[in-house]
């Protein structure tokens, strides 16, 4: 593997925000296998649904490089905090559920570039809260962590654009299943 650099990088403009506007939940294995183009997700190995919850602030994906020179390796530790507002009975039954399980996730950030977490492993679900608040200001929710180790940063999806996240995937068919309000 060949180890060189390819490219410097400019000072870019700005004309970017942060946030994430929606994540996305398929079950694991259901996506099959990636093809990459250049780092990039240009299709899967199968048709797949995902599961669309939409977010507004209070949200973030992070991910951090962990490298040991002195045993050779890096990997990528990918962290989703979600904050859902409004406890329903149907949220929790949905939310156990992906506890129990380890999905795929598709973070659609603010400037509509959406990234696979969870490509090869999937996500665990690390933690959390189901909270009622103290005041009558406070969350009453859910706030849920979860996390993926991966040996490849969250790969970008090609051709994502705000109507269609999943539109530039070559062959791959995806149903979104919009989320509802309880």
């Amino acid at each position: 593997m060949a180890c060189d650099l390819t490219k410097g990088r400019a000072l870019n403009c700005r004309d970017i925000v942060g946030g994430i506007k929606s994540v996305y939940f398929a079950d694991y294995g259901d996506p099959g296998a990636a093809t990459m183009t250049d780092d990039e997700i240009t299709d899967y190995g199968a048709s797949f649904t995902v599961y669309k919850y939409d977010l507004k602030g209070n949200s973030s994906f992070e991910q951090t490089v962990t490298a040991s020179r002195e045993n050779g390796t890096v990997f990528f530790e990918q962290v989703l905090n979600l904050t859902l507002p409004k406890l329903t009975k149907e949220d929790n039954k949905e939310l156990k559920l992906m506890a129990y399980g380890r999905p795929h996730v598709f973070v659609q950030a603010y400037n509509d570039n959406v990234f696979a977490m969870g490509l090869e492993h999937g996500a665990d679900v690390t933690g959390g809260t189901v909270v009622t608040g103290a005041a009558m200001g406070d969350l009453s929710g859910y706030t849920l962590t979860l996390t993926a180790q991966e040996v490849l940063p969250a790969n970008f999806i090609a051709g994502a654009t705000a109507t269609d996240p999943f539109g530039g995937l070559a062959t791959s068919v995806v149903t979104v299943t919009e989320g509802t309000n309880s």
